[in-house]
């Protein structure tokens, strides 16, 4: 249904129970997509007209700021439906998502049981598995028959956010075992719990960063991964709906960080031009105060240049080639370990495959390098400086971009912050003092 329809929609039918009956042929997704571009009386009147549930989950597909301005503008009936009816981790994000009031009115909607804990889900970091998870998933004794389990999730199901994993805990709350609808099908009715349930847990703690999670479900190819405490207690779950924001929300951070650049945090045309310069200037700035040290090292040896002008022609060409170096092997080793298949333990390991890879590369750029300065009628000397500085250059430019990277994150860094336009500033930079230096020893200036 496109914008138009919906509009045409609104003017031609008075009644909205029919508005509402031919909305909800949509997925919730859909009629999302189409809120923000409509007009906000056409927005109020269609998120009153839907089912409570239906006009929940098109709420979770817009931004914070959106939502909130529906919910206080709805009415405190029709925002009371709503809201109870939101996700609780959608209600924490939310939460956290506007001023401290606004948060406090949002959670006024709620049952006094729901409001505190989604005060708990609020107080885990935003990064983190607990900032992350839900608390609407179904638990069940061990002790239980499996008539009795299909009885209770008859009764919670519609409340929960996935019933395709059924959590064991104990009597103090602590994860003890997992089972599957699949397995508690296939039971018979008198069949106890802990006959069928699995007790190879696979959890993460509510600290874990929210990648961990991310990975864990990823690894066993699981729906849903439980999250607890430090003691063990089950507090909540991770579904896969939230680690595909998860793992959006990290790529983009990284791909922008790669980029010589702060995350913006909200789509790109929401951000005002002041933001996108305040994310960019401080970089920019960085990364020129860097390279200004080339401009330092030419002039401190533009004696050199002066005797050997042709020297200056290879210089572009010498600086890029390093910069391309280092930026392919960081970018190579950040991907490894967004992934887990490099760690900090690998330093050496990932720094001596990359030196080794780095002098096959110098060698073959040497050789091309070779090429080109003959061509040029440049003379051998020159020719050969070029070509010992490219492979030195290049070997360098791999070793630095796959080493730094790793180092950032033993020190704590993201990883994607020592990237492309760092390592390219300082491969340049020991590019042209290794080509001064090769120049000095060859032509012996």
């Amino acid at each position: 249904m496109e914008l138009e329809d919906v509009l045409r929609l609104l003017a031609e039918l008075d009644d909205d129970e029919r508005v509402a009956e031919i909305l909800r042929e949509q997925q919730p997704y859909d009629v999302a997509e189409l809120i923000p571009d409509l007009p906000a009386e056409a927005r109020l009147r269609i998120m009153r007209s839907l089912p409570p549930a239906f006009a929940a989950e098109t709420l979770e597909h817009l931004t914070p700021e959106l939502q909130y301005s529906i919910l206080d503008h709805l009415g405190e009936d029709a925002a009371t439906a709503v809201a109870n009816e939101l996700s609780s981790d959608a209600v924490a994000d939310l939460a956290l998502s506007v001023h401290p009031r606004q948060a406090e009115r949002l959670l006024a909607l709620l049952p006094p049981d729901y409001r505190e804990v989604v005060r708990k889900l609020t107080t885990y970091p935003e990064s983190s598995a607990g900032g992350r998870m839900t608390v609407d998933y179904i638990s069940v004794r061990q002790t239980w028959t499996q008539d009795q389990v299909m009885q209770h999730i008859r009764k919670v199901a519609k409340d929960v956010e996935t019933i395709n994993y059924l959590y064991v805990v104990d009597q103090d709350g602590r994860l003890t075992g997992v089972t599957s609808l699949r397995d508690l099908i296939l039971a018979q009715p008198g069949d106890r719990v802990q006959d069928f349930m699995s007790t190879r847990l696979i959890a993460v703690t509510a600290t874990a960063d929210q990648e961990e999670a991310a990975r864990e479900l990823a690894n066993y190819d699981f729906l849903a991964v439980p999250v607890t405490d430090p003691a063990g207690r089950l507090v909540g779950i991770i579904t896969w709906d939230d680690v595909m924001d998860v793992i959006e929300e990290e790529a983009t951070e990284d791909i922008q960080r790669m980029g010589g650049t702060e995350p913006l945090g909200e789509p790109y045309m929401e951000v005002n031009l002041f933001t996108l310069y305040r994310k960019r200037v401080g970089w920019l700035l960085l990364l020129f105060l860097a390279q200004s040290f080339t401009g330092t090292i030419l002039k401190h040896f533009e004696g050199f240049l002066s005797q050997v002008v042709a020297l200056t022609f290879f210089i572009p060409l010498l600086i890029d080639t390093g910069g391309n170096s280092g930026a392919q092997a960081s970018t190579t080793v950040i991907r490894a370990m967004a992934v887990g298949d490099v760690t900090p333990i690998d330093f050496l390991r990932v720094v001596w495959r990359e030196a080794r890879l780095g002098l096959i590369l110098g060698l073959t750029m040497a050789a091309a390098t070779l090429l080109r300065a003959f061509l040029l009628g440049s003379g051998v000397a020159l020719g050969l400086t070029v070509a010992v500085t490219i492979l030195a250059i290049v070997l360098v430019g791999s070793t630095v971009g796959a080493a730094l990277p790793i180092i950032g994150r033993r020190l704590g860094f993201d990883p994607a912050v020592l990237s492309a336009p760092l390592i390219t500033t300082i491969a340049d930079t020991l590019g042209l003092l290794i080509y001064f230096w090769a120049a000095r020893m060859i032509l012996g200036l």
